[in-house]
């Protein structure tokens, strides 16, 4: 579904990525960890064509990014849901509204009962009408998450999703992602947190990758 083969990139003058491969096939539950700076975002970003490598090959549902037109990545990009960091909102448009807009922008008016069911499967139904500026750092984490998942990807990108929130709302927002695992849908989180990885152990079969000295290497036994 996403490959990256033989894959640098360069910023600042600087080589972030050398020689790094990644796969993530249908179904696969991914956590991506390193120190700050290392590039987790910036490889999400590679996985999703926000950003092209330098070097080496990244391949999208069977296509060369290299190859695709604004068109093609777009319609690439319907297929896969993005959780950023920093959970940007419309702060005029209510919750709904704002967990709405990948179908409004697409042109699509079928949101209805699905978006009912999706902000009840977050927990956000009591909040439909609230707008942004009004939710907790958990119900904006939970929200982006829903928006993420309100075109029915098949693949979901969650740049440190848990970065800014308490522990027992980080363990429900891993509970949404081992589920939509279990749903068939491929998970890639990037997260510094290691406790929420080995609590993650325990729910799901997940590979543990990091990126150290511009590799992307499998985590050891020690988290």
């Amino acid at each position: 579904m996403i490959e990256l083969q033989n894959v640098a990139y360069s910023y600042g003058g600087g080589e972030l990525f050398s020689d790094l491969s990644l796969s993530l096939p249908p179904g696969s539950f991914h956590f991506l960890t390193g120190p700050s700076g290392a590039g987790k975002t910036t490889l999400l970003k590679l996985c999703y064509a926000e950003l092209k490598p330098t070097a080496g090959r990244v391949e999208i549902f069977g296509e060369d990014v290299r190859g695709m037109s604004r068109d093609r990545v777009a319609l690439a990009r319907r297929r896969i849901g993005v959780v950023h960091q920093d959970c940007q909102f419309l702060d005029h448009l209510p919750l709904a509204e704002n967990v709405a807009l990948p179908l409004t922008v697409s042109g699509r008016s079928d949101a209805g009962t699905d978006l009912e069911d999706l902000l009840a499967w977050v927990g956000l139904s009591r909040q439909a009408n609230q707008l942004p500026p009004e939710l907790s750092g958990g119900e904006r984490q939970r929200a982006a998450l829903a928006r993420a998942v309100i075109s029915s990807p098949e693949i979901v990108l969650a740049d440190e999703p848990t970065g800014n929130i308490d522990w027992d709302m980080s363990q429900r927002l891993l509970a949404l992602l081992v589920e939509l695992n279990r749903m068939g849908k491929s998970v890639l989180v990037a997260t510094h947190d290691l406790q929420l990885i080995r609590a993650a152990k325990a729910q799901v079969q997940a590979r543990v990758l990091r990126l150290k000295g511009r590799q992307l290497v499998t985590a050891g036994a020690d988290l």
